[in-house]
């Protein structure tokens, strides 16, 4: 499913003292099947924009459209409850929101409450929890036996069992240690390519905005600050540096190697590994060359 915003502002709070203006005049367009990462510091208007993309607020003005569902100032659409089971949210630390007394039970809430037959539940568990790393085992347990990790897992995968389209990534890492992190965002991406998923993850690390988006927004006080791929937005170091954000460790090292050897290495989105070993070779180059 593809995602547009056309000049879409939110007010909180509107025709009050107390009115803030969250989004103002926003537009762009997520291709489906695409990976869209969200940049941009807190009060940037990340949070109010992705509680647009299944119905939780609706536009103080202009218009919402996720596939065929269109959300704007008037109403939101009819059919929201079926919008709802097409666009899946993982929230900051989504093992708050486990509450049932079994794994299980817990993984199945969603699907139950959109009126998912109970052999289908079955079938999309069993489906599901080999790719969020759940053993069949923990099944049976209660959720708040589990470690953190764990709890987190079972989190996504209730998450996934109602099948999104969409799938919206609320900084899913939170709290998490740099190995947790990584293996989260690793599954995160697998099950976007296995399942062609549009997914929108919000985020305050550049390092996995670099690494795993086709797309990248920079928010900047309610308003879209700066849009294009990482290879375009992430270049634009004094750009970025004045919303007081910094470019990925791998574009830094780019930049000190230049200054330092007067050598330019393009960037292309590789890792902080390769491009230790394109400098070596470099290096190597240029000494052969002496």
């Amino acid at each position: 499913m593809d995602i547009t915003f056309n000049d879409v502002s939110y007010i909180y709070q509107a025709n009050s003292p107390f009115a803030h203006t969250a989004l103002q005049n926003l537009s762009f367009h997520i291709p489906s099947g695409s990976f869209v990462a969200i940049v941009g510091h807190t009060g940037s208007g990340k949070s109010t924009l992705i509680q647009h993309l299944n119905g939780l607020l609706t536009p103080t003005s202009g218009e919402v459209h996720i596939g065929d569902y269109h959300i704007n100032s008037e109403k939101k659409p009819e059919n929201l409850k079926e919008l709802r089971s097409r666009v899946g949210v993982v929230f900051q630390y989504p093992e708050h929101q486990l509450f049932d007394e079994t794994v299980k039970k817990d993984i199945a809430f969603g699907p139950k409450n959109f009126g998912v037959a109970e052999s289908e539940i079955e079938n999309r568990i069993r489906e599901i929890i080999p790719s969020v790393g759940i053993d069949e085992a923990l099944l049976s347990r209660s959720p708040f036996d589990l470690s953190g990790g764990q709890m987190r897992r079972v989190a996504i995968a209730g998450v996934l069992a109602i099948k999104p389209e969409i799938l919206v990534l609320d900084e899913p890492t939170a709290g998490l240690d740099p190995r947790g992190q990584q293996e989260i965002m690793d599954m995160f991406y697998s099950l976007h390519k296995e399942r062609n998923l549009t997914t929108v993850l919000v985020t305050h690390s550049m390092e996995d905005a670099v690494k795993y988006a086709d797309q990248v927004i920079i928010m900047n006080k309610g308003t879209k600050y700066m849009e294009g791929s990482p290879e375009e937005v992430f270049t634009q170091k004094e750009a970025l540096n004045q919303v007081q954000l910094d470019v990925p460790e791998v574009i830094q090292f780019i930049n000190a190697f230049h200054e330092r050897f007067g050598n330019t290495i393009p960037f292309r989105r590789q890792t902080v590994q390769e491009l230790a070993l394109e400098i070596q070779q470099a290096l190597k180059g240029a000494e052969s060359n002496e």
